[in-house]
């Protein structure tokens, strides 16, 4: 989603390595994060942190595909030119059994202050490694959850259920198709990429029984009920989605939802905020209840940008103070409560007791409960019918994981442009997960 330029950005500082800073003397910390909208919000507030600290600050700011690669260089040579990295959900868990990350359970439990029991679960369960430390804190954070438009659903005299399965959206979608010339009964996301039409799919995949690795690392793409799931999915799409879904990622999708040219829409709770902005020509028009299930209680599932300390930093102590610093209540409140900002570009998420702020509960009114109900619920390691040897929600935490995944997330976007039938779409998918699972079985 982020831009095509890189962009370097100092800030606070002379130069990106080097300066001395802090009252201790230690280096300037270096922080490599992804360009979103909320990294750039904390940039232009981190000379606040400096002067608080005496800690100075450069940043590096990249597109989030450039961002992973960079991370991932990052971590896995220890290279040490980096003292704080965006992190996600993802690449702790692997990052961390790996021993590229430094811990942070120490820091917490010399701050109770900091309040971990009010981070969600969820999170600090997704970003602690697998010898149960914590490695990571969440910046911001997001589930998924379903957006209808109310107005048009009342139209065909239609009501959204308060917690609709994949048959009541195939319905109402059908339903709704063209209940005003060129509205489409649902968007999804079609876009190959394992962030992208796997993001959802695979939530889809898990509440029908699906599971792309069994116990026994055996692949299981070709499973029935992975093909149920799929073979919704690509109909639905098909049937009632956007026109030329197998192109349409989730910023094209937030384009036609905001356009008025979508009645559904299945994707993160963070968009709400965009359907509810001031300037949104659907503000107000736009209903919000849990993902559709079929077989589990819910699916929504979880995501966060994180930050993370590698283990060749030599500046863990001041790189804890800022990651402190920029994942407290404190600062929500500081972003959420300045007119300059507000509530909606705060990063939101992650912390119970934004949910007891006035002004977020005003800002989120239509949604708020929804979204704290949709991040209270994800559980990154039993999201399914059955148990799987992978964490994950709506991505496989295993290092093989983006290559596999852009590879099938391509099939799956064949099998919705109509080149391949989705039962050829998953043996592909299922050649592609057998070695891989395979190596773990070793």
């Amino acid at each position: 989603m982020g831009g095509l330029a890189v962009a370097l950005v100092v800030t606070a500082c002379s130069g990106a390595g080097g300066t001395r800073g802090g009252d201790d003397g230690a280096q300037a910390l270096r922080v490599l994060m992804v360009n979103n909208p909320q990294m750039k919000t904390l940039e232009k507030l981190t000379p606040e942190f400096t002067k608080e600290t005496g800690i100075e600050v450069a940043f590096t700011s990249l597109p989030e595909n450039d961002v992973r690669d960079k991370v991932s260089q990052e971590y896995s040579s220890q290279a040490g030119q980096y003292d704080i990295t965006s992190v996600s959900a993802f690449e702790v868990p692997i990052f961390a059994k790996n021993g590229w990350m430094q811990p942070l359970d120490d820091y917490v439990a010399q701050d109770p202050s900091y309040d971990q029991d009010d981070i969600f679960p969820a999170f600090t369960k997704g970003l602690s490694g697998p010898d149960g430390r914590l490695y990571a804190e969440p910046f911001y954070g997001e589930s998924s959850f379903t957006m209808f438009r109310k107005d048009l659903l009342e139209k065909k005299g239609l009501t959204m259920p308060d917690n609709p399965t994949w048959d009541d959206i195939v319905d109402i979608a059908a339903k709704v198709n063209d209940v005003e010339p060129g509205v489409a009964g649902i968007c999804l996301r079609g876009l190959a990429g394992w962030g992208q039409n796997l993001a959802a799919l695979d939530t889809v995949i898990n509440t029908y029984g699906g599971q792309w690795f069994d116990m026994g690392w055996d692949a299981k793409l070709d499973s029935p009920q992975v093909k149920s799931a799929t073979q919704m999915y690509v109909d639905l799409l098909r049937e009632s989605g956007e026109p030329g879904a197998a192109q349409t990622g989730v910023q094209e999708c937030i384009n036609i939802m905001l356009q008025g040219k979508a009645a559904i829409m299945y994707d993160a709770t963070s968009i709400a905020g965009l359907l509810e902005a001031p300037d949104s020509p659907i503000k107000g028009k736009v209903g919000y209840v849990p993902a559709p299930v079929k077989k589990t209680d819910n699916s929504g599932w979880l995501w966060t940008w994180a930050w993370g300390i590698p283990k060749s930093s030599e500046n863990a102590e001041a790189a804890w103070k800022f990651i402190r610093w920029a994942t407290s209540s404190d600062y929500e409140k500081r972003v959420g409560d300045d007119p300059q900002y507000g509530w909606t570009v705060a990063p939101t998420g992650k912390r119970s007791s934004t949910y007891d702020q006035p002004g977020y509960i005003q800002a989120a009114a239509p949604y708020y409960k929804q979204e704290k109900a949709a991040l209270d619920a994800a559980d990154p390691t039993h999201p399914g019918v059955d148990p799987q040897p992978y964490t994950g929600i709506q991505f496989v935490g295993i290092a093989e994981f983006p290559d596999l995944g852009t590879q099938v997330g391509q099939a799956v976007a064949d099998a919705i442009a109509g080149n391949i039938t989705v039962d050829r779409a998953l043996a592909k998918a299922q050649e592609l997960a057998v070695p891989v699972g395979e190596k773990y079985q070793e």
